[in-house]
C-alpha cells in the first residue's frame, strides 16, 4: 500500500485536534470528508478532527484499507500529554479555580517537562497549598511554553529580566500577575535548583494601590433580607458577621460552632492557620433556626453540597450573593470578599482596635489590615470641608 496518512497532534483555534497529512488523492479526500467533524485548515494545509478516542477509532476503521496510517508523532504527543497532566493538582471541591489544561504546554520539551515535574514535586514536599501549587505551576508553564526546546535550567538572571519585560510589554500581564510569576520563577531557581539570591537584580513592579470594596450596613441589610432561603441567609450573615473568606464559609462544620463560648473555630485557613472568631448572638439565633429545619449531620459541613459528604462550593456561595444583590437592587460591585471587607471597615468605624481586627481576619502582617484605615469614615466625618465655611447663600 503506497498511500500513507500521517496523524499528528494539532492545536488549532484553541482546541486539541488530530491532523491528517497525506498526498492529495481525490478518492482519499472523499473518505476523509466523511469523517465525523472533519474540517479543512487552510492555515495548516490539512484535514483535522477533534482529538478523541472516538475520532481516532473512526480514522482507523474508515481509512485502514485505503492507506497506511502512521501514528508515531501522535502517540509521542499523547505520552507527553499524559506526563503533563500528572503535574496538575486538583483544587478542593469547595473551590472553583481550575488549573491550566495540559494542552497549554503543547511545545514543551522532555527536558523542561522534567523540570516542571521537579518543581511540582518540591512544592508538594514543602506542603504548599493546592492554590499556590496551581498558581506557580501555571506561571512557570508560561515561560516553558515560550522556551520550547531551550532548557529552562540554563537561563541566566539577564534572560529572566528580558523575559519579564516581554511578559509585561507583549503579553500585557498586570502587576499582581507579574509578582506571581516572579515568585514562581524564584521558587524554581532557588528552591529546586538551589541557586542563592538568584533574583536580587530583577526589580518587582510596583503594585496598584486599590481600596477594598465594601457594602454599607443598609446595603447588607437589603442583601440578607433578599436571600432566597434560610440556608442562604445564614451563609451571608456568617461571612459578614465573622469576616470570613468564601473558602472558609464553604468548609465550616457544625462542630466548629461553639455556642457556649460564643465563638467559631476556623480550621486550616489561608496559610494553614487555625483561628477563633466571635459568634454573633444574632447569627446564633439564625443558626438555631437553620438547624431545626436543615437535617444536618452534627459531624458534617454546616452547608452541605449537592452530593453527600461534600461542602457547598465557593462558586455557588458567590452565586447566592449575586442573586441576593440583584433581588435587593444593590448595584455596587462586590463578592463575598466584599462582605469580609465590610466586616473590617464597620468594626473600624465603631472604634475597634486595628490589632484585634488583624487577629479576627487572620492577617499575618498588620499592613494588610491597615489598608482599611483608608476607607473607614470614623475620622473623616469629623473633618469639615472648607466649602461649608463659604457664605454662598444657597
Amino acid at each position: 500500500m503506497d498511500t500513507t496518512i500521517t496523524l499528528q497532534p494539532l492545536h488549532h483555534r484553541g482546541q486539541e485536534s488530530i491532523a491528517l497529512y497525506y498526498k492529495n488523492d481525490p478518492g482519499l479526500n472523499r473518505q476523509v470528508r466523511m469523517l465525523a467533524q472533519a474540517k479543512w485548515s487552510r492555515t495548516h494545509g490539512c484535514w483535522y478532527v477533534p482529538l478523541s478516542k472516538k475520532s481516532y477509532s473512526e480514522i482507523c476503521s474508515r481509512l485502514k484499507n485505503a492507506a497506511t496510517i502512521i501514528t508515531d508523532e501522535l502517540r509521542d504527543y499523547l505520552e507527553k500529554r499524559k506526563d503533563i497532566k500528572a503535574t496538575i493538582v486538583e483544587m478542593p471541591l469547595h473551590t472553583h479555580s481550575k488549573p491550566l489544561p495540559a494542552s497549554i504546554a503543547w511545545d514543551l520539551s522532555p527536558k523542561n517537562l522534567g523540570e516542571l515535574k521537579k518543581m511540582v514535586d518540591q512544592m508538594k514536599l514543602k506542603a504548599y497549598s493546592r492554590s499556590t501549587i496551581i498558581t506557580y505551576r501555571n506561571e512557570f508553564l508560561q515561560l516553558l511554553q515560550l522556551l520550547k526546546g531551550k532548557p529552562v535550567n540554563n537561563l541566566t538572571p539577564e534572560d529572566l529580566r528580558r523575559y519579564m519585560i516581554y511578559a509585561m510589554e507583549k503579553e500585557g500581564i498586570k502587576e499582581n500577575t507579574a509578582h506571581s510569576r516572579l515568585n514562581a520563577l524564584k521558587f524554581y531557581f532557588e528552591q529546586v535548583l538551589g541557586r542563592e539570591k538568584f533574583f536580587w537584580d530583577i526589580p518587582r513592579p510596583k503594585k496598584q494601590v486599590q481600596l477594598p470594596r465594601f457594602f454599607n450596613q443598609d446595603e447588607i441589610t437589603l442583601i440578607i433580607k433578599a436571600a432566597g432561603n434560610i440556608k442562604h441567609k445564614v451563609m451571608l450573615m456568617l461571612a459578614y458577621a465573622s469576616g470570613l473568606r468564601v473558602s472558609e464559609v464553604a468548609v465550616i462544620k457544625v462542630m466548629d460552632i461553639d455556642s457556649k463560648r460564643m465563638c467559631i473555630r476556623i480550621s486550616q485557613a489561608k496559610g494553614k492557620k487555625d483561628r477563633i472568631v466571635a459568634l454573633s448572638p444574632v447569627l446564633l439565633v439564625m443558626l438555631r433556626e437553620y438547624w431545626k429545619g436543615g437535617k444536618l449531620d452534627k459531624n458534617g459541613y454546616l452547608f452541605p453540597g449537592q452530593y453527600k459528604g461534600e461542602p457547598y462550593s465557593s462558586r455557588s456561595i458567590q452565586l447566592v450573593l449575586a442573586a441576593a444583590k440583584k433581588k435587593a437592587g444593590v448595584m455596587k460591585p462586590g463578592s463575598i470578599h466584599a462582605l469580609r471587607h465590610s466586616f473590617a471597615t464597620h468594626l473600624l468605624d465603631k472604634g475597634t482596635d486595628v490589632t484585634m481586627i488583624q487577629k479576627l481576619l487572620g492577617h499575618n502582617d498588620i499592613k494588610t489590615t491597615l489598608r482599611y484605615l483608608h476607607v473607614t469614615n470614623r475620622d473623616i466625618l469629623q473633618v469639615i470641608s472648607p466649602l461649608d465655611d463659604l457664605k454662598l447663600g444657597l
